[in-house]
């Protein structure tokens, strides 16, 4: 008789500890049970608890949530790299948010982490020509989160956006790797131009609530935007601006802004 092995499942210390987590939220409150079981404890990998998140988030009378557990479930499998951007996303929030305390919470609870995974399944249907899907789920994510985030634009990985309401991003837009933003950030054209008309912000920015970024321009890697300000010219890298409009107050303060999530600017006590 042929010896038979038992297939072992590769090691996930994060997903190990997402389940670990989901396991000790059950205990502490029970009534929480049906909840974390359906979202965590039911699935075998990162991707698949996606998947059924995003589709029960989005599903409507429109659309039911098995048509797109279906979508998601193969972007994930035919785009790896979606599973990579959602797993640096969730350390990013759970790193430089403070009350982000347990890598469960983001899946759970957080809508700037759960549109960003979205919005990912969205660019993944807008990059293999299914426009009208792509368009679908920038609309249910705009309706059930409060974030417009068109499926074209390009968003790096190790995103935190911290409460995250009334977040706009437009169809030209260029984020980099692992920028923070707070609410009622928009990255925005100028007028009614069709050719590339909005932003592109580098790695490590930090850009603070409230703040525009408008126009075809450029802000440099490490800088900071500060809350209120409306920028509309390139910013260099390392650099904060500040103000209506935004203008150079002096250096960006540290090395990686985006992860430090310093706000106070030189001259503030």
């Amino acid at each position: 008789m042929a010896e038979t092995r038992r297939k072992l499942s590769p090691v996930d210390p994060v997903w190990d500890r997402i389940n670990n987590e989901a396991r000790q939220a059950v205990q502490d409150e029970p009534l929480m049970g049906g909840f974390i079981h359906a979202c965590i404890l039911h699935h075998k990998t990162l991707e698949k608890a996606l998947s059924y998140r995003i589709s029960a988030k989005l599903s409507s009378n429109e659309m039911s949530m098995v048509v797109l557990r279906e979508i998601a479930d193969q972007a994930y499998e035919e785009s790896p790299a979606l599973v990579g951007a959602a797993r640096a996303d969730l350390v990013a929030v759970f790193e430089r948010d403070p009350a982000c305390h347990r890598l469960l919470q983001p899946i759970l609870y957080f809508k700037g982490y759960q549109a960003m995974q979205a919005y990912r399944v969205g660019h993944w249907l807008w990059g293999t020509g299914q426009e009208d899907l792509a368009y679908f789920f920038q609309m249910r994510v705009s309706e059930i989160f409060g974030i417009d985030i068109h499926p074209a634009a390009k968003i790096g990985k190790g995103i935190m956006i911290d409460h995250a309401h009334s977040i706009v991003i437009g169809e030209t837009a260029v984020v980099g790797d692992n920028v923070s933003m707070l609410h009622s950030v928009t990255l925005g054209g100028t007028g009614k131009e069709e050719e590339d008309r909005h932003p592109k912000i580098e790695d490590g920015v930090l850009i603070g609530a409230g703040a525009k970024v408008l126009g075809n321009i450029r802000v440099g890697h490490c800088s900071r935007i500060a809350a209120g300000s409306v920028v509309l010219a390139d910013v260099p890298p390392c650099k904060t601006v500040a103000g209506i409009p935004a203008k150079i107050v002096g250096e960006a303060g540290c090395d990686q802004p985006s992860v430090s999530m310093d706000q106070m600017f030189p001259g503030m006590n």
